[in-house]
């Protein structure tokens, strides 16, 4: 499955907004970067789409940043990746053509949305409470080089 670089800053920002967000302080946008080291200039737009898609909010001011808009366990990875790069279109315009005219087609097709609905409900079936409770996982060994 490939994701672009948006949906995984996304998912990366929004992890983090849900690792800290027992304290219930904003987080501002450059202790996101800092601990996860995404890079500012993708993660200020990407914050503005979240922030669209009703999965952050923002408060100004001094002591300001962004803090998920509701809780880990109501979002979802498939939330993220379609607040970044909108609802996926049909997943083969040139097989829906021709399946018209050839039943090959028409059976590949009918394969091509099997394997698109099968990637959205992983991504449906993934929220931002599984992936902080992984990630405090201590069997999820960290290794630096």
């Amino acid at each position: 499955m490939q994701l672009s670089a948006r949906t995984e800053y996304a998912a990366i920002a929004a992890v983090e907004l849900a690792r800290r967000a027992q304290g219930g302080e904003p987080v501002g946008m450059k202790a996101i970067c800092d601990a996860q080291r995404v890079p500012a200039k993708f993660l200020v737009h990407i914050l503005l789409q979240l922030k669209r898609a009703g999965i952050v909010t923002s408060v100004r001011g001094a002591g300001g940043g962004y803090r998920l808009a509701r809780p880990d366990d109501q979002i979802t990875l498939r939330q993220i990746d379609a607040a970044v790069e909108g609802e996926p279109a049909s997943p083969a315009p040139v097989t829906a053509g021709l399946a018209r005219s050839s039943r090959s087609a028409a059976a590949l097709l009918a394969a091509w949305r099997e394997a698109a609905a099968a990637r959205a409900a992983a991504l449906e079936a993934v929220t931002l409470a599984d992936l902080v409770a992984a990630s405090l996982d201590p069997a999820h060994d960290m290794y630096f080089i």
